[in-house]
């Protein structure tokens, strides 16, 4: 299969696989979405709710498998590898999706509550930045948050600034949880500045 997202991304202590309908352990990715017992902790500010039936679960894999398709942005399932405590396990999602016209990959994440603290979210982070601009040719790398979740906000801003960026400011009503408008964090990293600031190659690919 010829795409522009690779089908694993492997950095030193994370595997990423990608999701779609042939790859997913479609059950597997139901009992994380939906009956983690602490998933309404997880999902409180983000922009989709605990998955009810395994239904939603599948139209979720399905939308993100026409994404890869199209080449405008893929998801991806994050493991622990060897060596890590849960090595294997099902720890979180990974998201990048692609505005080719303004040349910006866009990055999203969640985790599951055991595997908060880790600093998993910068090293996916990386990989991403590594992912847009050396094999994508992209100018601009964003992450947005809710402007009331202070832990991803800390986060997101620690390894944007290890890689030259910036918080751009927030802005308001941006984005929508539940039936809810609501105020999001900007975060930005350039081509230049993460060049800049590069040190070795942040994560292998594979397909």
């Amino acid at each position: 299969m010829t795409s522009l997202f690779p089908e694993t991304i492997r950095t030193d202590r994370l595997r990423l696989e990608l999701v779609t309908p042939e790859t997913v352990d479609l059950f597997e990715f139901y009992e994380h979405a939906g009956n983690d017992p602490d998933i309404e902790d997880v999902t409180r500010y983000l922009t989709w709710d605990p998955h009810d039936t395994p239904k939603e679960t599948f139209d979720f894999v399905a939308h993100v498998g026409e994404k890869y398709e199209s080449g405008d942005g893929a998801t991806y399932v994050i493991r622990p590898r060897d060596g890590e405590d849960s090595a294997g396990e099902f720890a979180g999602v990974a998201g990048a999706t692609v505005h080719w016209n303004r040349r910006t990959m866009t990055l999203g994440t969640w985790l599951r509550k055991p595997f908060w603290g880790r600093r998993y979210s910068g090293e996916r982070a990386a990989a991403m930045m590594q992912l847009a601009f050396d094999r994508l040719d992209l100018d601009v790398v964003a992450v947005t948050a809710h402007v009331d979740n202070e832990k991803s906000n800390r986060a997101i801003q620690r390894y944007v600034e290890a890689h030259g960026g910036r918080e751009e400011g927030m802005l308001r009503n941006w984005d929508t949880y539940g039936d809810e408008p609501v105020d999001v964090r900007r975060y930005t990293v350039s081509s230049e500045e993460w060049a800049e600031n590069r040190t070795e190659p942040a994560a292998e690919f594979e397909g």
